[in-house]
């Protein structure tokens, strides 16, 4: 896929790895307009471009991340923003449609209470009991734990060049280093 004509190279190369794996766990589990999303750790590639598509698919958004960071999730589209250093969002009482971990700090039977009946709890990454539960939840309950692989479809990544033209996927770049410091 060709780089999106409104993004430099630097902006364009933080954006297919991150916005390809939201978009693949997004599409597996059926995301719908009016649904509530929170993403935890919601500032770096994977978790904005996860605010960023939800917002796309008309969900309400909550991104989780330290206070440095709501700014920027407001930025991009969050509806509310969670600072994890003062507020632990699985004891708000505040009830989710989906529940997208994608820095593997929280844990499906901490969220678990915090998902709707028929609720997902999304993970950009996974250990082997992770794995389990997944396998378990498929089998039994209602409420189900997803991971997927990244898409690599060439579609897929033209549609995300369409979003980015159309302003509504934005890069997060967060430092530049000389290429000289790349080893650090």
């Amino acid at each position: 896929a060709l780089k999106p004509a409104n993004m430099t190279y630097e902006e364009a190369a933080t954006v297919p790895y991150g916005t390809l794996m939201a978009l693949s766990l997004l599409r597996k589990v059926s995301i719908q307009r009016g649904q509530k999303v929170l993403i935890n750790g919601a500032s770096g590639g994977i978790g904005s471009a996860a605010v960023q598509l939800a917002r796309y698919f008309g969900a309400e958004v909550t991104g989780v991340d330290s206070s440095g960071k709501l700014d920027m999730l407001r930025s991009i589209g969050a509806d509310q923003v969670i600072d994890y250093t003062q507020e632990d969002f699985t004891k708000s009482g505040e009830i989710y449609d989906i529940i997208f971990d994608v820095v593997g700090k929280s844990s499906f039977s901490r969220c678990k209470s915090s998902l709707k009946q028929n609720g997902r709890y999304l993970l950009a990454s996974f250990k082997m009991g992770q794995l389990f539960q997944m396998l378990w939840t498929s089998i039994i309950g209602s409420k189900k734990v997803i991971c997927a692989m990244a898409s690599d479809k060439a579609e897929d990544l033209i549609f995300i060049k369409e979003l980015v033209e159309a302003g509504k996927i934005k890069a997060a770049v967060d430092r530049r280093y000389p290429l000289e410091q790349t080893v650090e």
